[in-house]
């Protein structure tokens, strides 16, 4: 690819500058995967990189729980909490 074909994406911190290269066609990309119009290339990159991390040892046991309270039968129903908040 010619330089012509990247987009630079650079990030000023106090004195320290980093910058790097991606392709127009990654820019177009992450532009897609915005969630909002201020949201930063950083915080979708975080959040790409987030939802390949292994869980927590809190969050395993968290879902073990509630697995456990589903198979116990205490859930309420999505109607009923409509319901109680009036919806």
């Amino acid at each position: 690819m010619e330089t012509k074909d990247f987009y630079t994406i650079a990030t000023y911190i106090v004195t320290m500058a980093t910058t790097i290269q991606v392709s127009n066609k990654l820019v177009q990309e992450l532009k897609h995967r915005k969630m909002y119009d201020k949201e930063s290339y950083e915080e979708i990159i975080w959040d790409l990189i987030e939802d390949t991390m292994e869980l927590s040892e809190e969050t395993k046991r968290q879902i073990k729980q509630a697995e456990k309270e589903i198979k116990e039968g205490k859930t309420v129903p999505f109607e009923e909490i409509k319901k109680k908040i009036g919806l």
